[in-house]
């Protein structure tokens, strides 16, 4: 575990200059709901971030895969038992597909239970020929016209819809919604394509048949084929809200071992942001000597960057020293959205520079396929992504990571396990005309069910193809 750096509080942050902060026309309102998160309970556990610390650091070693996916901005309407069902499953299928293919565990993380803040390149925008403030995620203010003015008891609201989220999650998770005994009960919802199907049988029919053969030789006798972790993250935007939930805690990996009744003995304790067992800094305010960067460096949960198309490889370097000056292995993770036109001539260098330093092989590389491919179409300006560039940059980063001799650990994606039709093409074939049959997303397109399935079968292929060069 890294140490509390001796110059760094968790509100250190605010003698820094910031990006994307929300400016409240009533502090007075804020202060109350501040004051109200800080006399909450945590939402995560200390001990669930460290069970993940330790989780992604076998990724970091090549002995598992991260699969991290869910909504681009969740909305408080998503706390609801089929969205979040939904969700919960169409992990499960990736994951079950991942297990199939790559032979690794698969580490998986949701886009869920805190995705409410979004940042915005502009704090206006155009809507039907007026100026409003723009949307900024439900925990700032809302979707609709008369609800845009930034509003601080939403601070509050997003805390207990994360809490009732993650609580439903939990529940689900127990009651049996991952028994791997019942694979065949994860139902395949809208996805008809034969191919796809007989694919995803497959992986169930291999899976179905090691438990059979566990069971006659009765090794099967464990809840382990019953339950899995899911662990819960977002973007680490709103840094009040962030502080406000960081607690200075007993680290669980030294409590455990540690006896209460010996005199004089403290607990090593550390601050833990109990919003979410892991939180990235976005593209947008990763500045070296800023305010999100400064927040992050003190915290002991494990950490995401995206990096993309305008990080320069000192900049790289810089923020891995900065926020793991210890080199733990594990405590951050890569991640690596250009553009599928752009990939190939920008992750070599960031791999090798990586990978030549004293950061080698302590980091996960995580490719994010979706933020670089966004595009507008139509007369309207509809964002959308297609399939194609999605696709076309996950194989590339797989290829060049492959050639560098470093290791693709994860994929994050932005998905949902509705039947959306936001991203063009796949195995639907969705063209622009589709587009409006059911576009349901307030932000960033995301895959649809079949789509996130296809992109599952890509990676398990590729790790599939690469043991049979091997064996």
């Amino acid at each position: 575990m890294g140490q509390v750096p001796a110059d760094w509080t968790p509100d250190s942050w605010k003698s820094k200059p910031i990006k994307q902060s929300p400016d409240y026309p009533d502090q007075a309102a804020v202060a109350k709901s501040l004051s109200e998160l800080r006399r909450l309970p945590p939402i995560v556990h200390p001990r669930e971030i460290v069970r993940l610390k330790e989780h992604l650091r076998d990724v970091a070693r090549g002995e598992a895969f991260l699969l991290q996916g869910g909504d681009c901005a969740e909305l408080f309407d998503y706390c609801e038992q089929g969205a979040i069902e939904s969700k919960i499953k169409l992990l499960l299928q990736m994951s079950l597909v991942l297990i199939w293919g790559a032979d690794k565990r698969v580490v998986r993380i949701g886009r869920m239970a805190g995705q409410y803040a979004k940042p915005r390149s502009s704090p206006m925008e155009t809507v039907d020929g007026r100026q409003v403030p723009s949307f900024r995620g439900d925990i700032l203010n809302g979707f609709h016209l008369d609800e845009r003015d930034l509003d601080p008891n939403r601070l509050v609201r997003a805390y207990h819809h994360s809490s009732a989220t993650l609580n439903y999650i939990r529940a689900a998770i127990s009651s049996g919604i991952a028994d791997l005994h019942r694979p065949l009960d994860w139902g395949l919802g809208h996805v008809r394509d034969p191919a796809l199907k007989a694919k995803y049988s497959e992986a169930v029919n291999f899976l179905t048949d090691m438990l059979r053969f566990m069971h006659t030789v009765g090794a099967d006798k464990t809840d382990k084929l019953d339950t899995v972790d899911l662990f819960t993250s977002h973007e680490g935007l709103l840094l009040d809200y962030e502080q406000s939930l960081t607690r200075l805690l007993d680290s669980p990996s030294t409590s455990a071992s540690s006896s209460s009744n010996t005199k004089g003995h403290s607990n090593k304790k550390e601050y833990f942001d109990t919003s979410a067992h892991f939180l990235w800094i976005g593209d947008r305010t990763r500045q070296i000597d800023h305010a999100h960067v400064e927040f992050f460096r003190g915290i002991a949960n494990p950490i995401g960057i995206k990096v993309g198309p305008t990080t320069p490889v000192t900049d790289l370097l810089a923020l891995l020293r900065t926020l793991n000056p210890s080199r733990e292995q594990g405590k951050i993770t890569l991640i690596t959205r250009y553009g599928a036109g752009r990939v190939s001539s920008l992750l070599p260098a960031h791999i090798r520079a990586v990978e030549d330093s004293e950061y080698a092989r302590s980091v996960v590389w995580q490719c994010d396929p979706m933020h670089g491919n966004t595009q507008s179409v139509g007369l309207g300006g509809i964002k959308t992504r297609a399939f194609s560039d999605i696709f076309s940059e996950l194989q590339q980063t797989l290829r060049i990571h492959k050639e560098q001799g470093s290791y693709l650990g994860g994929v994050h994606l932005e998905l949902t396990g509705d039947a959306v039709t936001e991203c063009l093409g796949g195995s639907e074939g969705l063209d622009e005309d589709d587009l409006s049959t059911n576009y349901t997303s307030f932000c960033d397109p995301r895959l649809n069910e079949k789509q996130a399935l296809e992109l599952a079968f890509l990676i398990a292929d590729h790790y599939r193809s690469e043991r049979k060069e091997n064996a």
